[in-house]
């Protein structure tokens, strides 16, 4: 059976970002202020950065944990909404909040 997508295209882009988890509710205030309703989110995630920061891994050592979401957004609110997170990381630089950019190359 082959399902037929929506005529209508428009540009989207998938965002993972993932943050410390004090973090949560300035990003939702984020997507609030740029109208992203919908977003998935896991409560507890653990990483190290890449460059610096503390790794978050919910351990004695190393007690920190992220939290991470998965969102889908039309092109246009790409740049404004990493704007925001990058302020928001200059926050606590070290405590770490990345956002990667994947192409939504179709949806249901």
């Amino acid at each position: 059976m082959r399902f037929l997508l929506s005529q209508k295209k428009s540009i989207m882009k998938a965002i993972f970002i993932s943050a410390f988890q004090a973090f949560y509710d300035e990003i939702i205030a984020i997507f609030d202020t740029l109208t992203i309703k919908g977003f998935t989110y896991w409560s507890e995630t653990q990483g190290r950065g890449s460059n610096a920061g503390e790794p978050h891994y919910g351990t004695h050592a190393w007690p920190a944990l992220n939290c991470s979401f998965l969102i889908f957004v039309e092109d246009t609110k790409v740049d404004e909404l990493l704007e925001a997170l990058k302020v928001l990381d200059q926050t606590a630089e070290q405590q770490g909040l990345r956002a990667f950019v994947m192409p939504c190359e179709n949806m249901l």
